[in-house]
């Protein structure tokens, strides 16, 4: 897999489509960071870690609805394998005025937009989330 980051969001955007409560993706400690940031922003209920039966560790996505509809509406990768974006912390894009979040990859770890302005640190932008 070329794009781990990626892959999650695209599962987390299929089953969302399909009206799915859980997800599961394979682990790794920066999808777990991105999803502290989701958690911590609102757009999912949570994750826990488990293990496949192969014993491969895996992240169990709880997803979130507000009257039958996805809370996520619109999710996309910034930063690719190909074409990494990096943004000093005066260039972080705000998402729909304000009220979608960009999530960024900082030396101080993977947090927000609003919170690294407030850190006043910039990083690899890896996804926008409305």
């Amino acid at each position: 897999m070329n794009d781990p980051i990626g892959d999650m969001l695209t599962r987390i955007r299929n089953a969302q489509m399909r009206g799915k409560s859980t997800v599961i993706t394979p682990a790794s400690k920066l999808r777990a960071h991105v999803l502290d940031v989701l958690a911590e922003e609102g757009y999912i209920r949570g994750y826990e870690s488990k293990s496949d039966r192969a014993g491969h560790p895996t992240l169990e996505i709880s997803l979130k609805y507000y009257e039958g509809v996805p809370v996520i509406r619109e999710v996309k990768r910034v930063s690719k394998p190909g074409r990494r974006v990096y943004l000093g912390v005066g260039d972080l894009p705000s998402v729909r005025q304000g009220l979608g979040v960009s999530i960024v990859s900082t030396s101080r770890g993977v947090m927000s937009d609003a919170n690294a302005r407030n850190a006043n640190v910039g990083g690899e932008v890896l996804c926008t989330v409305f």
